[in-house]
């Protein structure tokens, strides 16, 4: 899998310089700078410790399944300011590789927030996805008709992970799902929501069977 993240720090420096500090004790497979610079710190193959506590379909420690790429972006020190253009390129030309080395379809192309949506929020509403999707980076929804589909059924099969039982952690996969793909919408489960993840969970469901070690 590969997990995007945003920074949430001044500057690319500060971030390298974080994330290469022992005593934070967080690390991630890639950095890209406004300015479209890649910087590698971890090799592909080793684990990264970017993802922290969560879950995505059977997958419970992401650190050993995922590589870890960090956009540079103050996000909330600056009110989320939009992705640079030539940042979403690199990112981009990145992508492509490592899916095409490790075989990493897109519906694997997640955001922080979709594994750990009581505790991230990152990359953010200002993140392009749908732009990823047509590139065959990531995946987008189609927003056919699901009247009676069950919204939160529909949300585990693609792949979320009800943090709490009951109506909280239904809330909780709710905004999570929306950052993503439905960004400013409030209120309610409505039908768009049923039908874009419905679609989503048809095409794409994960594999609920315990992940390999």
């Amino acid at each position: 899998m590969v997990i995007l993240h945003h920074t949430a720090m001044q500057d690319c420096a500060a971030a390298v310089a974080r994330l290469c500090a022992p005593e934070f004790e967080v690390s991630a497979h890639y950095v890209i700078a406004e300015n479209g610079e890649i910087i590698q710190l971890v090799d592909e193959a080793m684990r990264a410790w970017h993802a922290g506590a969560g879950a995505w379909g059977a997958i419970t420690d992401l650190n050993s399944h995922s590589i870890g790429i960090e956009l540079a972006n103050p996000g909330p020190l600056a009110g989320f300011p939009p992705f640079p253009a030539p940042q979403m390129a690199a990112l981009e030309d990145l992508l492509t590789g490592l899916m095409t080395r490790h075989n990493i379809p897109a519906q694997n192309i997640i955001a922080h927030s979709d594994m750990a949506p009581t505790r991230k929020f990152d990359p953010g509403a200002k993140f392009d996805w749908r732009r990823l999707a047509l590139g065959g980076l990531s995946v987008w929804p189609n927003t056919i008709s699901a009247p009676d589909s069950d919204f939160t059924a529909d949300a585990q099969r693609f792949g979320y992970c009800l943090p709490e039982s009951g109506a909280k952690g239904e809330a909780q996969v709710l905004a999570a799902f929306r950052l993503r793909f439905r960004p400013g919408a409030i209120g309610p489960t409505d039908a768009t929501d049923r039908a874009m993840i419905h679609d989503l969970a048809t095409r794409f469901p994960v594999d609920r069977a315990a992940s390999r070690p």
